[in-house]
């Protein structure tokens, strides 16, 4: 690398790390503000607060705003180098736009794969916690939990039904295992409550019956007090939540995705939508990154206060893009890997029309 690599190297990291340890701290004082109610009420422990929760809230939110932050700080010292004529002497001194462009780049490239880290093994691991003791501490912690009319095929040919499932005995009423192959009911498993046993992993039926259809002019039926059976159903299927993908690796998520398909489980929508999400987040900082330079490496009057109105704009509506485009996941207009890369690639567009443009 040459002396300008490094230069410009260093004062978009400097910049870029500055601001976000500002704005970090900005934030978590609002945020106790907000919340101190809720600590105080819940009783919340100092321990708790601050390594249960904003320990780790704090690499959620990096991850979160970092593509901002990224393109506001492009924009500002880029304006600045353009408005100190330092632009000019780059390009000058015989060094093309497209070779100025790479310290940029890279540096950009280097914050999306920490950003992809981020997501892949560190956020899932800190979100475990901060879910935890948001749904404890925090009042509207937004987890939706689908515990009645349940609905489940949890292996080929074998569906649940549960009425509703009691969080408080760990009880699932009126409780069906149905048998289907070739289209033709075999067997149907019917009780009036199912309780999950740890010490076996397994479910304690009471008052049961079993029809078994034979295809002739008599079925066979059984029935009992008591009976003890082992599925493809566990007490944790039923604590799954619109959160729940928050704290899942990648590989975990993966197979949820899985079972969630197999199941027909209308949740599998948000573990797409995190999937997608932790991919193409990272590299919206280096899209942005090209779209900053291109905006502000030229000289403009009234110094970088037009710079910084125009890359904002820009910004804010991209990322109120890639939030949007969740909308499309929610209403199956779009499969999931689409819609959360359909404002990368827009804005990639828009991107190469604007660096077209500046080059010139």
């Amino acid at each position: 690398m040459k002396k300008i690599d490094l230069y410009i190297a260093k004062r978009f990291l400097v910049t870029f790390f500055v601001a976000l340890l500002l704005i970090i701290g900005i934030v978590i004082i609002f945020d106790i503000s907000e919340k101190i109610d809720d600590f105080v009420q819940k009783h919340a422990s100092m321990q708790e607060i601050v390594f249960d929760y904003y320990i780790n809230f704090i690499p959620y939110f990096i991850n979160m705003f970092s593509p901002l932050f990224v393109f506001i700080t492009v924009i500002f010292f880029t304006s600045r180098m353009a408005a100190n004529s330092e632009i000019i002497a780059i390009l000058s001194g015989g060094v093309s736009y497209h070779r100025m462009m790479v310290p940029y780049i890279v540096t950009s490239f280097l914050i999306a794969m920490l950003s992809l880290g981020l997501n892949l093994y560190v956020i899932p691991r800190a979100n475990a916690k901060r879910v935890e003791f948001e749904v404890k501490y925090i009042r509207h912690s937004h987890v939706k939990d689908k515990r009645r009319e349940i609905h489940y095929q949890i292996a080929p040919g074998q569906y649940v039904y549960v009425d509703n499932f009691s969080t408080w005995n760990n009880t699932a009423y009126r409780f069906t295992l149905e048998d289907i192959e070739n289209g033709r009911i075999k067997s149907k498993l019917s009780a009036d409550s199912a309780v999950w046993d740890s010490t076996f992993g397994g479910w304690h039926l009471r008052n049961w019956f079993i029809r078994e259809y034979t295809g002739g002019l008599e079925d066979r039926i059984t029935s009992g007090e008591k009976k003890d059976t082992v599925i493809a159903l566990t007490i944790t299927d039923f604590y799954e939540n619109n959160r729940t993908v928050e704290k899942l690796s990648g590989e975990q998520l993966n197979q949820l995705i899985e079972k969630q398909i197999m199941r027909g489980d209308a949740n599998v929508m948000y573990a797409e939508i995190e999937k997608h999400t932790r991919w193409a987040m990272p590299f919206s900082a280096i899209i942005l990154t090209i779209m900053g330079v291109s905006l502000s490496s030229r000289k403009r009057r009234g110094g970088t206060g037009w710079n910084l109105a125009i890359g904002i704009a820009l910004a804010f509506s991209y990322i109120l893009f890639q939030r949007f485009s969740q909308m499309f996941v929610f209403t199956g207009s779009l499969p999931a890997w689409l819609a959360l890369w359909l404002p990368n690639i827009i804005y990639a567009i828009i991107t190469a029309f604007l660096y077209d443009r500046a080059r010139r």
